[in-house]
């Protein structure tokens, strides 16, 4: 079944000659893909230091009087949404927002551990906002906005003072100014934290921020309500389409505006670090309604995760990279070594990341890191119980500065550890191995947040904007506060001021009533088709053929049997799932299903972004494109822009097509160049 969903004739936004002088995207050679047109994604000309304080001065007005006028719909409740969401309530407009968690504290970026970078040079090491907008760059292997990274790093200095207002316990020194930390891939220390739990902290403040609206009556929020569905018309978006999660009802509510911030897509793997009932379906939708996808194949594998010891774990579990500050990683030099950790001596062991990276040692970047980890567990020198991990050992730092002070820093992770593991990491190494933890690539969208659809726009993870091919740590968090509380309370009302006076659609309109009816037939689907086989085994088998095929390292003809194997997969989901249950009430498998169904569409396009993009960069990484030392290679003659893909096709088992859009990437603040981390 084709989708005949409208789509608005002003996406996407293309030109028909590039902004970058002589730019020329490269041929599309994948099957079943081509060629658009050169994306401008408008960028404030001129100096990129200064384009967000230029863009901000000039975004149109809503007066006070009208903003009560206007009605935004927020998809989301995480640090990106429930900012926005108490943001724009607070300024005065009429805000819905819709979570499927029973509350809004339980989104995912809870789960957050180690810091939120602020570029505030308190330190006196040399930082600055134009070092944190190198580092930014440079760690995301050019394939970011160097303007965004501006505007993160600009922005981040108001971040911790506003966190800090709103109740966030932030580490402190003694003498009571705040505590900062390193991270990989800077040689400074700029990580300002709250323990193991910074996420934990910032979400719960910016959940009573936004309820404080909702007890106001700035906000209605709505729990336990999933996104289904967009609303759209000619002129863009106009609302979404949602289900009751407890009694199954789909019914639609327009907007003015929708800003998605229902965070990334890495459990397309299964076995990743998020929380098990994170998803794609919104952002997902949202393509299906016309608009672009960004890099969808620039996923993040964490090096500091726990390794999967069980056939039946639901998720891994992440250990902060922050760990990495007193952690040393090494193998044994010799294959198979079946020797306990501490009867290991020195000489016998080696430390990869010290050896192969002395400048950055164990905090090098995540993408090199979990390279260099898989490296050595391929190469057999793995330990454990499945010889699929490497040690994280503190011995030296235990021995330097002390049990307590390790305890203060990392107390509450390494309670964790044993309590997952049953070893005490105070005593034995710690055994770590990368696995699937953030998604770089989301919806397109320009520099105002806004998608190739208009009125909807993304904040945090489901958005492609500041990482390029690989993000630093403790940028998530700040990506993500950035976008909901200083970004998108200014390019949401420029974007509503030329609309003041505008009707939304009513209830029983034709592009309301399609959407609601093209929602109810996708769950119909889902039921019918009346298999023998749950959506689980589904989920389990693609995270299988995206981890050899999309995974730490990549190759043409791994990505190419991958794109089969998925499409096989697609089709025998359609012709043998079975859901349990049925629509009206709560039905866990019914929701899975839909997700998972999202997820092998997703999961198609991540690879044939892969094999189209012949190149490594960050997390991307083609065997077939390394330097003699084994680090990416990129090509930057070809492949200096962002691929933004629409796709289309049938969306119940069948063929799908797909279109790769190109915005140029140009860089005048940070030279582009190889990255060195040696």
């Amino acid at each position: 079944m084709t989708s005949t969903a409208p789509r608005p004739s002003a996406s996407p936004p293309a030109s028909s000659t590039s902004t970058a002088p002589g730019f020329t995207a490269p041929p599309v050679t994948v099957p079943g893909a081509t060629a658009g047109h050169t994306l401008d994604g408008g960028i404030p000309g001129g100096d990129p230091a200064t384009a967000w304080a230029r863009r901000r001065d000039a975004y149109p007005l809503v007066s006070p009087g009208n903003r009560r006028t206007f009605h935004v719909v927020v998809v989301g409740t995480g640090l990106a949404g429930a900012g926005a969401a108490a943001a724009l309530a607070e300024l005065g407009y009429r805000v819905t927002a819709f979570t499927y968690h029973d509350a809004p504290r339980r989104a995912h970026s809870v789960a957050a551990q180690g810091g939120i970078n602020a570029a505030r040079a308190r330190r006196v090491d040399g930082d600055s906002v134009a070092r944190f907008v190198q580092d930014t760059v440079k760690g995301g292997d050019f394939r970011g906005r160097e303007a965004e990274a501006f505007r993160l790093g600009e922005e981040s200095v108001r971040v911790i003072d506003h966190f800090a207002a709103i109740a966030t316990p932030f580490a402190r020194e003694y003498g009571g100014v705040l505590s900062t930390r390193s991270f990989g891939g800077v040689q400074v220390s700029r990580t300002y934290y709250s323990r193991g739990q910074t996420g934990q902290q910032l979400q719960l403040a910016g959940s009573q921020a936004l309820l404080g609206q909702v007890r106001s009556g700035g906000v209605r929020l709505h729990t336990r309500h999933e996104m289904l569905d967009l609303v759209v018309d000619d002129s863009g978006c106009r609302g979404v389409v949602v289900r009751d999660l407890v009694t199954g009802e789909i019914w639609a509510q327009t907007a003015h505006a929708v800003v998605l911030a229902t965070g990334g897509y890495g459990t397309v793997f299964r076995d990743s670090t998020l929380a098990v009932h994170s998803n794609a379906s919104a952002v997902w939708r949202a393509h299906q309604r016309g608009a672009l996808f960004a890099s969808p194949s620039f996923v993040q594998f964490h090096p500091t995760a726990l390794p999967k010891d069980a056939d039946w774990q639901a998720k891994t579990i992440l250990m902060s990279e922050s760990l990495r500050n007193d952690g040393r990683i090494w193998v044994p030099l010799r294959d198979g070594d079946e020797r306990a950790p501490g009867d290991i001596p020195d000489s016998e062991r080696d430390f990869f990341l010290e050896r192969r990276y002395p400048a950055f040692g164990n905090l090098v970047p995540r993408d090199v890191a979990s390279r260099a980890i898989t490296a050595e567990i391929r190469a057999g020198r793995g330990v454990g119980p499945r010889r699929n991990s490497v040690y994280l050992d503190f011995r030296d730092a235990l021995d330097r500065v002390g049990r307590e002070t390790i305890a203060e820093r990392y107390g509450n992770l390494f309670e964790m550890y044993r309590h997952a593991t049953g070893e005490d990491p105070y005593a034995v190494p710690m055994r770590i191995a990368p696995t699937c933890h953030f998604t770089m690539g989301g919806l397109w969208s320009d520099y105002d947040l806004q998608t190739s659809l208009p009125g909807l726009f993304v904040g945090g993870e489901c958005g492609w904007n500041y990482h390029g091919a690989n993000r630093l740590g403790a940028n998530s968090l700040l990506s993500a506060s950035v976008d909901g509380w200083f970004t998108l309370p200014y390019s949401v009302p420029g974007f509503l001021a030329g609309r003041l006076g505008e009707e939304l659609p009513d209830d029983d309109d034709e592009v309301v009533t399609a959407a609601v009816e093209r929602a109810r037939d996708r769950v119909s689907a889902l039921l019918a088709v009346g298999g023998a086989t749950g959506p689980e085994h589904f989920h389990r088998e693609l995270g299988e053929i995206l981890y050899n095929g999309c995974g730490v390292t990549r190759t043409a003809e791994g990505l190419t049997e991958a794109i089969e194997k998925i499409r096989d997969l697609r089709a025998r989901f359609w012709s043998d799932l079975r859901v349990t249950g049925g629509d009206g009430h709560l039905n866990p498998v019914l929701e899975l299903a839909g997700r998972v169904a999202d997820f092998l569409e997703l999961a198609e396009l991540m690879c044939v972004d892969a094999l189209d993009r012949d190149e490594s960069c960050g997390a991307h990484f083609r065997d077939e494109h390394q330097t003699p030392d084994g680090e990416a290679l990129r090509r930057d003659d070809l492949w200096a822009f962002v691929s933004a893909w629409a796709s289309d096709g049938d969306d119940r088992g069948g063929p799908r097509s797909f279109t790769r859009h190109a915005e140029p990437l140009e860089f005048e603040a940070v030279t582009l160049t190889s990255r060195d981390y040696r």
